[in-house]
């Protein structure tokens, strides 16, 4: 099925389609600034409340263990929270889930 060109391009279009409008309907709709404080706070962190939606599951699968994964989390959160740079949190996060994944790997 995928092999048809056609069902391929209406897929291509579709899915265009399907984004571009949440994209566009907000600049349509929307005239000036929004004055509802509870709105403005809402759209402000809905983009970390995704991010983290889509980023904290795939912690846990992409570990060997739970334990590991929420070792790697909780220094993440920890390095975040203390002001360290993105580099350094990923670092911090990906040597701790290697370190306490090979001390497992032992007993």
């Amino acid at each position: 099925m995928m092999d048809n060109p056609t069902y391929l391009a209406a897929a291509i279009a579709t899915m265009a389609v399907v984004t571009y409008i949440p994209r566009v309907l907000p600049l349509l709709l929307v005239r000036g600034r929004i004055q509802s404080n509870f709105l403005r706070s809402f759209l402000y962190y809905v983009p970390y409340a995704v991010l983290s939606g889509m980023t904290i599951p795939a912690i846990f699968f992409a570990t060997s263990t739970p334990v590991s994964a929420a070792a790697g989390l909780l220094v993440a959160i920890g390095l975040g929270l203390s002001g360290r740079t993105l580099l350094t949190v990923a670092l911090g996060a990906s040597g701790t889930v290697w370190i306490i994944e090979r001390l497992l790997a032992f007993l």
